[in-house]
């Protein structure tokens, strides 16, 4: 045995790398060193125990994590590493497919299509079928074939389970035509690469004994992330030998909405009964104060492999705690604790900021610009150079300047209908010969030569409803209404609720909806409000200099972007019910697990201070909500956070509380039809914590309300 290959590891890093064969699970913690474990065990395979790279897979999720690894094992055991598979789920897949091209049906030169040859092969089906793109689009039926095959169903898998589901059907429909234009075209999405791979290894035993002997060993990293095909394609690489190593922490299994299966990991001694299993708990990331939060909140989960994670690290600062009156509060909060950071020496670069949903960034990023401070947002634009923040503010400016073609032009082209570059460019020409602006052409459509029938109806549309906007205007509509206007009459709330997950386009929509609410809390300030006086503002604000003299900023992104990061000083933003945990998850036992695993993955992300900010009251989306902090706040112990007993204390996943306060709450129950001072009439649909949250739909749009507070009662029935 090589001492100098295991001297730098802890006892259960080496008991890994030293694993002789057969399965293994290495449930590695937040901080653990699964790196240097997968590294060092690939290593020892080929220094000590004379296996060739080329019988070795190892398998990660990200092209930087693979090269990563190609990159340290290339120090660990010199050139030889060079023959070593080392690369993604797909990119493996890609590689075998063009070795068995004959085999899986396709010529070795296949193409693979990204995201947009996608949509622009699926825009053709659609068209082919004869179906409006504008209700069944593109990206929405790519999301349930994505979805179909990652779970390895075909196109007759999905029919039969349409089982007079008219919508399914289509899809069904759709997907096969789709697969029959990718053959025809000898090419394959990303998706096709693994089922593919794992139909053709599943069907034919010659071909699938070669790829077992040839990959005698297989070493998976993240693998609570992987999906149904990835399982197979695992379970069937590392047969009859067994020599598997999978990696990965079930704490950090948050990506069930893009197809993860976190049953994958908890349920990986089911498939292999002898596998040994060693969890790597010691964390050289946080202190021993933040380990302490991360611990108390994720151990309420009941679908998780045991296990503590613990340091040798000090005690570290307390969690702080910081209760904020609302968003703008919370906002000056983030600036004072990155002031204090500073301070203190910390580089801008070594402070982020999370929150749940890309919507709350606009406050932070607002009081951010105003003081000078240099930010990134990671995983996603800026909140006002996102599309659908471009979009929306196009109809505001051509409502304000009639003049402005590009607004017009942007406008026109969302959501689609169908006025394509070429028949805007002939518009463009008509208003140019006519002396007018482009939406006056567009009340009058007949003024363009070359539009046939569809196109005309279209423009005509378009130019009415910028005129209705404007008459909105006119008459002293806020921007704020005028914005719902266009929102609601446009198409665009359908379209964007139509166009991919479901996930990807609600969280389009809050950002549409939480500028909105820039433009009410604009109106309320301004002495004469105005739909130019609100262009011009947020103009400013997004137009500021961001020239930056070392390069360093401070980092804001969602809690699922942070994943894999750390960062010395973190601030977790938001953790209230409804928002963190997310108002989707709270009734769901699942979804609610899932929840409390993405917050122990922003508490784990910090190595030295650990802010959590809640808010009493909030405008998201356009609507003011009142809210108590969230449960993860109350499930952190008092002495990680140097405060007194929390005043009420959640049970966790199974309900309950105990300890504290008991609050006396009006009592309200579901189907009790109320009236609130704001929103008028409406009845309630769930009640939570022990009565202090109910969930009350008003005009088909629901809200979270503290029962204690809100301006609310029950109708006399």
């Amino acid at each position: 045995m090589s001492t100098d290959l295991v001297a730098s590891l802890n006892p259960p890093q080496r008991d890994a790398v030293l694993h002789g064969d057969g399965p293994m699970l290495v449930l590695a913690g937040a901080g653990s060193g699964k790196t240097r474990v997968i590294t060092h065990r690939i290593a020892h395979l080929v220094r000590e125990r004379g296996v060739p790279v080329g019988q070795i897979l190892a398998i990660t999720f990200t092209n930087k994590a693979a090269g990563e690894m190609r990159e340290r094992i290339l120090q660990l055991v010199g050139a030889e590493a060079r023959g070593l598979w080392a690369a993604t789920f797909h990119s493996a897949c890609a590689r075998i497919l063009r070795i068995e091209h004959e085999v899986a049906g396709y010529e070795r030169s296949f193409t693979i299509y990204d995201d947009a040859d996608q949509q622009r092969l699926m825009r053709q089906v659609i068209a082919d079928e004869g179906l409006d793109p504008k209700r069944t689009t593109p990206r929405g039926v790519l999301g349930v074939i994505s979805a179909a095959k990652n779970e390895l169903k075909g196109p007759g898998d999905l029919h039969d389970e349409a089982a007079g589901d008219y919508g399914l059907e289509v899809t069904a429909r759709l997907y096969q035509r789709y697969q029959d234009r990718l053959m025809a075209n000898q090419a394959m999405d990303f998706d096709d690469l693994l089922m593919v791979t794992v139909q053709m290894l599943q069907r034919n035993a010659v071909v699938r004994e070669r790829w077992q002997r040839r990959f005698r060993y297989v070493l998976v990293d993240e693998y609570q992330d992987t999906n149904h095909a990835q399982y197979w394609l695992v379970r069937i690489l590392a047969e009859p030998e067994r020599n598997v190593m999978v990696v990965g922490d079930d704490d950090q299994g948050i990506y069930s909405w893009r197809g993860a299966d976190i049953r994958n990991i908890l349920e990986f001694k089911a498939d292999y009964p002898d596998a040994v299993t060693i969890p790597l708990e010691q964390n050289y990331r946080s202190s021993k104060t933040i380990l302490a939060a991360a611990n108390a909140v994720v151990s309420r989960n009941t679908g998780r492999h045991p296990k503590k994670l613990w340091t040798d690290r000090d005690e570290g600062e307390d969690v702080v705690i910081a209760s904020c009156q609302d968003e703008y509060d919370e906002a000056r909060m983030v600036l004072r604790e990155i002031d204090r950071a500073v301070a203190e020496g910390h580089a801008l670069d070594e402070i982020a900021v999370f929150y749940r949903t890309h919507a709350q960034s606009r406050v932070i990023e607002d009081q951010l610009v105003r003081q000078g401070v240099n930010y990134q947002v990671l995983g996603g634009p800026r909140f006002y150079d996102r599309a659908e923040v471009k979009d929306l503010m196009s109809y505001l400016r051509v409502v304000a300047n009639p003049a402005d073609r590009e607004a017009f032009t942007r406008a026109a082209g969302s959501p689609k209908r169908g006025l394509g570059p070429a028949a805007l460019a002939k518009l463009a020409d008509a208003a140019e010969s006519h002396g007018l602006t482009m939406d006056a052409i567009a009340r009058d459509p007949d003024l363009v030569p070359g539009l046939n029938a569809s196109q005309r109806e279209a423009l005509g549309a378009m130019g009415a409803l910028i005129e209705r906007l404007r008459q909105m205007d006119a008459t002293g509509s806020p921007p704020g209404r005028v914005m719902e206007a266009a929102i609601e009459e446009s198409g665009m709330r359908e379209a964007l609720l139509a166009d991919g997950p479901l996930e990807t386009g609600v969280g389009r929509l809050e950002n549409l909806q939480e500028l909105v609410g820039v433009a009410v809390e604009y109106a309320a300030r301004s002495e004469e409000p105005s739909l130019g006086g609100f262009l011009e503002e947020v103009a400013l604000v997004s137009a500021v200099d961001e020239a930056d003299d070392d390069g360093r900023r401070v980092t804001l992104m969602t809690v699922h972007n942070a994943k894999g990061l750390e960062y010395d000083v973190v601030i977790v933003t938001g953790l209230e019910e409804g928002l963190f945990p997310h108002m989707r998850s709270i009734d769901d036992p699942d979804g609610l697990e899932e929840e409390r695993r993405l917050c122990y993955v922003a508490l784990t992300r910090a190595r030295q201070r650990l802010i959590l900010s809640h808010a009493d009251a909030r405008t998201l989306r356009g609507n003011r909500m009142y809210s108590i902090p969230s449960r993860f706040i109350d499930e952190i112990p008092a002495e990680a956070t140097g405060r007194p007993d929390p005043i009420v204390t959640s049970s966790g996943s199974g309900g309950g509380a105990s300890g504290g306060e008991q609050f006396v709450v009006p009592s309200f129950d579901v189907g009790d039809e109320v009236v609130h001072e704001s929103f008028g009439e409406g009845v309630i649909i769930g009640v939570q914590q022990r009565g202090r949250l109910i969930q009350v739909r008003f005009d088909d749009k629901e809200r979270l309300l503290m029962a204690d507070m809100a301006p609310m009662r029950r109708l006399a029935g």
